[in-house]
């Protein structure tokens, strides 16, 4: 058994959107690319041990109660791709894994539909397998108090929480232990987990959102003015008002907002802050809702973006009673483990795309609302600011 021993063990958004692409681009291709914002060492042969790691999960299935599981608690889904995923098997061969010195590179690459599967699954991987590797070890009395005191902060303070940990986790099993923490002390203010497997296992609600792959694709197709908007009317057609959380910052909330119409903001529920200053972002979407005739304490604000509780805290109190939010932390729950580690800082984000096999490459890029998180070519960046006149 690998690290990554369910199929399940992933995040929402990620069965989500291969489902969208299934339906809408079944020709399309992709191209994943491992960033560590940090530009992190590895150790000698990391690449050979994180290889045999994603060789292990070809021989992951779903089971049967995994199954039932998915058809009762995922009605979004339907039959069709849920049959696909039981079927569905890891294919090694579309991932590229080396080190070039002591840097990591990683690339996967196929048909979108099944390669986006492989982001957090390598992400997760990844993290745990470096800090086995280092010899790092989880003070286990430590995160359990944290955990708890976490949780019973949130809900002395009524903060509504997702956790958001997959990818960045220090392993599967404190993951585990912090879910079960969570749902002991948490009460009410536990939403959900985006972690699919999680909420099999602890029986839980299942939260996500859109992610940045999607516009990144829309943009990179329809081009970086049409992106927003094309890819909230595709999301519709997909899921019919089901998943109504949108991001707003793969070309700058500015950007995003400018997009937003009348439309738009009646059928989403919420927008998901990633990037930014929190309240600056907050202001700035209570005011287009109210250019829109949108009644903003009608709709929510989610947060995701390097969240502790004492911040999820300050930021509730200045969206006060003007909207609704609630907040997807991660790494601060299924990462603070002490002994002095530190949380990796890794993402794996589209970098090219294609409808058809045909076709050329298209790069893909991301514009956050910091520049230290934008993602793609120089060049491609440089374009995508031309075009939306940042």
């Amino acid at each position: 058994m690998g690290i990554i021993s369910s199929i399940l063990d992933t995040d929402l958004y990620k069965f989500t959107t291969s489902y969208a692409y299934s339906k809408l681009f079944p020709r399309a291709y992709g191209e994943f690319e491992f960033v560590d914002r940090n530009n992190g060492d590895y150790p000698e042969g990391f690449d050979l041990l994180l290889r045999h790691e994603l060789e292990k999960m070809s021989a992951l299935a779903m089971t049967g109660e995994e199954e039932a599981f998915v058809r009762r608690q995922m009605p979004y889904l339907p039959p069709i791709y849920i049959d696909f995923l039981k079927g569905f098997r890891f294919d090694p061969a579309e991932v590229d894994v080396r080190m070039e010195g002591r840097k990591l590179r990683i690339r996967a690459s196929g048909l979108l539909y099944r390669v986006t599967l492989w982001e957090t699954p390598i992400l997760a991987t990844v993290s745990e397998l470096f800090f086995r590797v280092t010899g790092q070890h989880p003070d286990r009395e430590y995160l359990e108090k944290a955990a708890i005191g976490k949780a019973r902060r949130m809900k002395e303070k009524q903060i509504t929480f997702s956790l958001f940990g997959m990818r960045r986790r220090f392993s599967l099993d404190v993951e585990d232990r912090v879910t079960e923490l969570l749902k002991a002390h948490a009460g009410e203010s536990l939403y959900g987990t985006s972690n699919v497997y999680m909420a099999f296992k602890h029986n839980l609600n299942i939260s996500g959102t859109h992610p940045h792959e999607w516009v990144q694709f829309h943009g990179s197709i329809y081009g970086y003015k049409m992106a927003n908007y094309m890819s909230m009317e595709d999301w519709i057609n997909v899921f019919d008002g089901d998943l109504g959380t949108v991001l707003t910052d793969t070309y700058t909330t500015d950007v995003f907002l400018r997009n937003f119409s009348k439309k738009h903001a009646a059928l989403f529920t919420s927008l998901r802050h990633d990037s930014g200053d929190p309240f600056v972002f907050t202001d700035k979407v209570i005011k287009r809702y109210e250019e829109l005739r949108v009644n903003p304490t009608l709709k929510y604000l989610v947060f995701s973006d390097s969240l502790n509780v004492e911040k999820a805290i300050q930021i509730k109190e200045h969206c006060g009673d003007r909207i609704g939010a609630t907040f997807g932390i991660g790494t601060n729950l299924t990462n603070d483990v002490g002994n002095s580690v530190k949380p990796m800082n890794i993402v794996m984000k589209l970098f090219r795309c294609k409808m058809t096999a045909k076709e050329p490459w298209q790069e893909c890029v991301k514009l956050s609302d910091v520049e230290g998180k934008h993602t793609g070519s120089e060049r491609e960046i440089a374009l995508v600011k031309e075009t939306l006149g940042l």
